[in-house]
């Protein structure tokens, strides 16, 4: 590992039928679900392996506690990552949570809803983590799919309302008001509603027929692929 670079957090809940990604539920089964949502977590630790961060972090939420997950003690060991537990709290209070122990030397929180994000994308917010204190990468939803910190804590992680669709403006207000530089990272897309997974299904199959190199996201193309949801090329 360099330890020049940021640690890279993967904040992620563990896959569990009836409990990940709700939204998706009645369009495919409570176990396929759980089983994309594997897949987009395997996805999200394999780019992190690929960029070369310091140090990789499971920042995990799990019904009995990180420690006591069979499923995020096995992806640790794979990843050969750290392995933290989100707490309880808002998403702001637990994503500061997961952040703060590692930002004095930098450190970028990714999510695991953008299965399709290009590694070199993710680089590119790492990249600007050198260059700034605070890096937000956005989603197309109105939020955002990374934040990266370095140095203090900056007022970002409270008196926001998550999962509206203002939440990255009123990050950048926020900003703004704290007069702390940041940079905002590529733009990318979350697959969280159905109509999500259908942009990423004709993604997909897009870059297929344009004969594009390797997918972005094997394990959730395979997956996709097993549902169903997207077809087997001819």
């Amino acid at each position: 590992m360099n330890r020049s670079r940021p640690a890279l957090i993967v904040f992620c809940r563990e896959p569990i039928p009836n409990l990940s990604k709700t939204r998706l539920i009645g369009k495919l089964t409570a176990d396929g679900v759980a089983r994309l949502a594997d897949a987009f977590i395997v996805d999200a630790m394999s780019k992190a392996v690929a960029v070369r961060a310091s140090q990789i972090v499971i920042a995990a939420s799990a019904p009995e506690g990180a420690a006591n997950s069979k499923y995020f003690r096995r992806l640790a060991r794979r990843f050969d990552a750290e392995l933290i537990d989100q707490g309880r709290g808002s998403l702001g209070a637990r994503m500061s949570r997961a952040l703060e122990p590692f930002a004095s030397s930098g450190a970028l929180l990714i999510g695991t809803d953008t299965p399709s994000l290009p590694a070199p994308l993710l680089e590119k917010s790492i990249a600007a983590l050198a260059r700034s204190r605070v890096v937000i990468a956005p989603s197309l939803d109105g939020g955002y799919y990374a934040v990266g910190v370095r140095g203090a804590m900056p007022p970002i992680f409270t008196a926001i309302r998550w999962g509206a669709g203002n939440v990255l403006d009123a990050t950048i207000r926020r900003l703004n008001r704290a007069h702390i530089r940041y940079a905002l990272g590529p733009a990318w897309y979350d697959a969280d509603r159905w109509s999500d997974l259908m942009l990423l299904t004709a993604h997909l199959r897009l870059r297929r027929e344009l004969r594009a190199s390797a997918s972005p996201c094997p394990a959730t193309e395979a997956v996709l692929k097993r549902l169903g949801v997207l077809p087997d090329a001819r």
